[in-house]
């Protein structure tokens, strides 16, 4: 058990002072407030959510007929 700690702490470490580590999380921060503003648009907008919804089934439909 001792030793997965010794693991967990020294790549906690590693990724404190990893500058690419930082990097991606602020990526992931971005995208996720991206997805979040998305989410917020498409439920208040019905329009918008329907011919999207709309779009998204002719698409497929015109694939599975392939």
């Amino acid at each position: 058990m001792l030793k997965y700690y010794i693991k967990t702490t020294e790549a906690l470490k590693r990724l404190r002072t990893d500058k690419d580590g930082v990097v991606s999380f602020e990526y992931i921060i971005v995208a996720a407030c991206i997805v979040a503003v998305v989410l917020a648009v498409f439920k208040t907008d019905t329009s918008i959510s329907t011919a999207l919804s709309n779009g998204i089934t002719k698409i497929s439909s015109t694939f599975s007929g392939l």
